[in-house]
């Protein structure tokens, strides 16, 4: 799957909760929880994450569209970026 990376403007771990939910979103229902941390990393169907908070950098692998991808991370009302592939 292709890897993406975008700036999101998040200053605490309320922040990054907005953004593993709108994330947990985008796969459906179907979640598989492996770990979380504050650098985080999440896995569901179709669907990987890792959130770099300090950085204020989201990786995103997923087979969705990097549009589908910024529309998505916008949901959390945060100014959101795409660095480009990583």
């Amino acid at each position: 799957m292709p890897k993406h990376e975008f700036s999101v403007d998040m200053t605490c771990e309320g922040c990054s909760n907005a953004v593993t939910r709108v994330l947990n979103k985008l796969g459906g229902s179907c979640f598989d929880h492996l770990h979380f941390k504050q650098e985080g990393t999440e896995v569901q169907r179709g669907v990987q994450f890792d959130i770099d908070l300090p950085n204020k950098k989201v990786c995103v692998d997923s087979e969705h569209s990097v549009d589908t991808l910024l529309e998505t991370l916008g949901k959390t009302g945060k100014a959101v970026s795409y660095l480009g592939p990583k």
